[in-house]
């Protein structure tokens, strides 16, 4: 990685990490700070084989071999115009066939093997397909809308449910504060040994925490536009009380609510 550079100026990654690599249609690639140079009219010839380039079509290159980066470009626009499905064909093997031409077309175009003949092709599908073509571009295009529409459906939904897994923790916490200070209360005031307070606190923990768990169980996975099924968790806040089990063979009579306090979780 740190091999790759400008050929122009020779700058390379390894010399400047920063360094920021552009590639045009041809495959080959120039620095951003040379290709401002080369291109400041907007169009020029790529110093390497000449091709007439436009500077509005450098990108920033996205893999190490700028071959891949041409290679995506080509069949980004071989796609726009062989466009069909399995749908719009009558057997598999129509299909496939289909797809082989397209990747015939794509090798072509991307190692420059018979590139006029090639063009040609595709100007004369283009001709004889126009209806289809846009048919199919404007399906797309429904679906793609439909599609942002779910996600965006999809995104509300998953912050209302938090909004309520929120709210449902802050009831449960507010459940578990006033248990806790019923707790306190009765050890203050009733004449049942602590032990006894204890275990009727921790019979009531018991039931909370149960039902907390039924309400986990029962919240429904979301089916995304995908078709893909994923469980929404519903965590929620639950202090362990396994503490009052360890403490509870003590003989707590003699301890004062203040110090039981220090026993209770929050």
């Amino acid at each position: 990685m740190d091999d790759q550079g400008c050929p122009r100026c020779k700058t390379t990654k390894y010399r400047n990490p920063s360094l920021k690599l552009m590639v045009n249609v041809c495959g080959h690639t120039l620095c951003e700070s040379c290709v401002d140079m080369l291109f400041v009219r907007g169009s020029g010839s790529c110093v390497e084989c000449n091709t007439p380039l436009r500077k509005s079509n450098f990108r920033v290159q996205l893999f190490e071999d700028p071959a891949i980066d041409k290679e995506v470009e080509i069949r980004k626009k071989v796609l726009k115009i062989y466009n069909k499905r399995e749908l719009d064909f009558s057997s598999l093997k129509e299909y496939n066939d289909y797809l082989e031409q397209v990747e015939d077309i794509v090798f072509n175009l991307t190692n420059n093997t018979e590139v006029e003949k090639t063009k040609q092709i595709m100007e004369q599908y283009q001709r004889d397909n126009k209806d289809s073509i846009q048919r199919n571009k404007a399906k797309l295009t429904r679906e793609q809308e439909e599609l942002e529409e779910m996600l965006l459906q999809e995104q509300q939904d998953s912050e209302l449910r938090r909004l309520e897994t929120l709210q449902e923790e802050q009831r449960q916490l507010q459940a578990k504060r006033k248990n806790k200070q019923a707790l306190l209360d009765e050890l203050e005031r009733s004449q049942l040994p602590a032990v006894v307070l204890l275990a009727q606190h921790k019979d009531r923990a018991t039931q909370l925490e149960s039902q907390i768990e039924k309400q986990k169980q029962t919240v429904k996975p979301t089916i995304f536009s995908t078709g893909i099924m994923r469980a929404e968790s519903a965590e929620v806040l639950i202090d362990g009380f396994y503490l009052l089990t360890l403490v509870c063979t003590e003989d707590l009579q003699s301890q004062s609510p203040d110090a039981l306090m220090g026993l209770i979780p929050m």
